[in-house]
Order: structure tokens, then sequence, then C-alpha cells
């Protein structure tokens, strides 16, 4: 199959200004060429130029749309094959209609991912890069955007091979003992392979340290906004989101379900979930919200509760107080622009340590504070690195827990004065762990699985 020739559509469907088509494989600049008409034949142009022309019907000769054509020869292009792209006008009806000429023309309808797994089979990118172009598209804050940049271009991948190749020098100085035991060296290769493993080791543990950030600027804090009704939860839902998403009035119990947004929050993005407000009712449809609200206070990763500083503490309020202490919880007082009648102390000695940030979200008070907090709380404030380099991958960190456990037993055989023989299995088996991050050493059902979850026509 690496060898047919595939096309697809790479831009989202609908009405846009330009749609792209491509193909790419050893046929693709003779299929395109089949039903291009322009100044002169595609086969006898140079690479890397564009071209304007039209398409046509293969059966009936009738121009299907006036389009550009970039022509790129391998092996400069994403697949390191022939890659022809089609710039479309934005619709459905162009964009379908030149596709099925395509196809009608011998080309073959690209898998999902297929263009990145040729990328990656052809040996321009390894499976870290490739899972990094999915990260990219992705991508919900520029911050993450630039963590998968980062990763696409390689750094994860050059700090792999770095960490391999210390591996590979610990295991050469082994074969030389092994090759040549009359030199009597078996001390001080122990020794070379100890300092090597410990230096993995750490190396490897810094990259562990990252992947709570990286997982959450990949995938998102799932966060949930708590509060008795008319609290002002979903007028701090429309602040953090910088749009009126939910309806805002002083009716209690307006809000009757969850309402889901993702937000950006100083780079961190943040599945931002304002619930139905919280307390006891009568009334059905208000219920189910309120069981929605416990739902989805029970699979969040930060809560936000918010109480309010014109009225007093209620029983309501002191039952998701402590409901908030089992949670990771920022407890929000808002309403501060009013005359206070909420006993702050009372607040402080029920909430445990947990932080708590003023705010008035009509008058726009308090919001830095709490973007502040959140930073605190999941990226230790450090949000502003943008050179740094994340583990985000669930596939990538499993990996390196498990060589990570190799290296360490490896380094506890060394100094028991284990055989270096034996210790030599449990480096060899961190090597091919950390091969498996970069596609080294990956079956192929794993591969077929990875790709699969990518968007047709990338």
């Amino acid at each position: 199959m690496e060898t047919d020739t595939i096309a697809a559509i790479s831009t989202t469907m609908g009405e846009a200004g330009i749609a792209v088509i491509r193909v790419s494989g050893p046929e693709s600049i003779a299929i395109v060429d089949r039903l291009y008409k322009g100044k002169q034949p595609l086969d006898a142009v140079p690479t890397h130029t564009v071209h304007y022309g039209r398409i046509l019907d293969p059966a009936e000769g009738k121009v299907l749309d006036e389009v550009l054509v970039t022509v790129m020869r391998a092996p400069r292009t994403f697949t390191r094959e022939d890659v022809v792209e089609i710039s479309c006008h934005g619709g459905m009806i162009p964009v379908q209609a030149v596709l099925e000429a395509l196809l009608a023309s011998e080309a073959r309808l690209a898998e999902p991912g297929e263009f990145t797994k040729r990328a990656f089979l052809n040996g321009r990118i390894d499976l870290s890069q490739a899972e990094a172009v999915m990260d990219l598209i992705r991508s919900k804050t520029d911050r993450a955007a630039r963590v998968a940049v980062n990763q696409a271009e390689g750094r994860l991948s050059r700090l792999i091979q770095r960490l391999r190749q210390e591996i590979l020098e610990s295991l050469a100085h082994l074969a030389v003992n092994v090759d040549y035991p009359e030199y009597d060296a078996e001390q001080l290769t122990g020794q070379k392979m100890l300092e090597k493993s410990r230096q993995v080791e750490q190396e490897i543990d810094h990259l562990l340290v990252t992947a709570r950030q990286g997982k959450i600027l990949r995938e998102g804090i799932a966060t949930v906004i708590v509060g008795r009704p008319n609290v002002g939860k979903s007028s701090l839902l429309n602040a953090l989101a910088h749009e009126n998403k939910a309806i805002v009035t002083d009716i209690p119990g307006t809000t009757r379900d969850v309402i889901e947004e993702y937000v950006n929050v100083r780079g961190i993005p943040l599945r931002l979930v304002d619930t139905a407000g919280i307390r006891e009712t009568e009334d059905l449809v208000e219920k189910i919200g309120v069981e929605r609200s416990h739902q989805a206070l029970a699979e969040a990763d930060l809560v936000l509760l918010l109480l309010n500083h014109a009225e007093e503490l209620g029983e309501d309020d002191r039952k998701l107080l402590k409901l908030a202490r089992e949670h990771t919880t920022i407890v929000i007082v808002n309403k501060t622009d009013l005359p206070s009648r909420l006993d702050l102390e009372e607040v402080t000695s029920l909430i445990g340590g947990l932080p708590l940030v003023t705010t008035s979200v009509k008058e726009e008070k308090g919001l830095d504070e709490l973007e502040q907090a959140i930073a605190d709380l999941f990226m230790e404030g450090r949000t502003q690195t943008a050179d740094a380099t994340y583990v985000s991958n669930t596939r990538h960190v499993h990996l390196l827990k498990e060589a990570r456990k190799h290296v360490h037993d490896a380094i506890e055989g060394i100094e028991s004065g284990m055989p270096l023989d034996m210790v030599e299995i449990d480096l060899k088996n961190a090597w091919e762990s950390l091969g498996e991050i970069i596609g080294d050493a990956v079956a192929e059902d794993l591969i077929d699985q990875i790709f699969s979850q990518f968007c047709l026509g990338k």
C-alpha cells in the first residue's frame, strides 16, 4: 500500500476562501497532469513551483475548477515522495468534484494520518515527531502549540537519541571487557557504566517531572465552577472566556445544565464547566442539573468554588467547602463590590489551606490573581518557558518510566556487584524502551493504531 498514490482533502470541509487537496506517491504528478490544463504540462515544471490552470473532468472534459497547483518532487517533500497540492476554491461541490476526478484517475483515497505515516516510514520524521504533528493540530493555546512545534522539530527526539547513545557507550565498554578479558578492566568498566547509568537516570527523571505540565498543555485541565445559585458562576465563565457563553440574570437557578467552554489561562488550556447552582430544590429540571453538577465535580481536575461576599455562609456553602477539600480547589469570594456579610475568618478555617482569591467579576477585579493561582497550582507558576522540552504523550511517559526502571535496576546491579553481563540485559532493555518513543523499535500494529487517530488528509 505504501507504493500507491494517495489523495485527500487536507483542509476543513465547508465554505472557505480556498481548499487544498494533497496527492502523494510515485504517480502523483502524472495523475494530476491528466486532469490539469495550463501553460505547460506538470511533468516538465521545476520542483517546488506553483502553476495556474484548470482541472477538467476526465470523462466529459468540462472545467471542474480554476486552481493553483504546487509541484514538489521527492525527496524534498513532507512524505519524501512526489507531492502535488491543488488549491481549489473553498466549498463542498468544487473540492469534492476535483477529489473524485483524482480517484477516478487511479489515485487512492488516503487513510487517516497516512501522509504523516509515510513521512515516518520514509525516514523524514520519527514517531515522536509524527505524534507531535497531531498535538499541534489539536492544541488549544499558543503555549501548547509551541510545545508541539518544538517536539515536531525534533527537540525530544534529539534528547532521547542522546540518552540512547549514553547507554550504547556503556554497552560498548562492557563489550570491550568481555572480548578482551586479559586486560582485566572489569572494575573500570563497572565504574564507567555506573556513572553513565546515573546520568541517564537523572535526565529521565528530569523529563518525567515535565510530564504533568505536558499532559496539561496537551489535554487541558478539566475545570468545574461550583457554588450556590446566583453566586456568579456564569459571569466567571464569561469573564474567563472573554465572551458571553452563559446566560447571566439575577434570578437564582438560571443555569439548569452544564455548559462547557475551552479557555486560555496564561497559556494553560482549561476545559471550563459552568454547573447548575448546587442547592436543595424540588424543581425536577433543576434537580437533574444539580445531579450533573455533582458528577462534573467528581470528574474535575480543578474546582473553582464560588462564595458570595454579600451573603452569610449558608449550609449549602459549608457542604461545598467540605466537599472541596477532597479536590484540587481554589476558593473564590465573589461580589466584593457589594457590602460584606461573609465571615472570611470562618471561610479560612473551613478551607484548610486551600488557595483563596477575592474577586468582583462584575467589575473585572481579581481575575489576574485567579489566573496566577491556577498557574501556581498546575505549572508551579512557570508558564513562560518557551524553550522547555515537555513530555506530553501518555505513551512516551509510560516508556520513559519503563526505561528508568531498567536503568535503576542496572545501577543497583552494579552497586551490588552483580556480573556485568547480567547488568547488560537491563541496559539493553532501557535502550529498547527509549527506542520505542522515536519508533526505532515498535510493532507495526502500534504504528497503525497511532496514525489511525489522525485526521483525514494529514
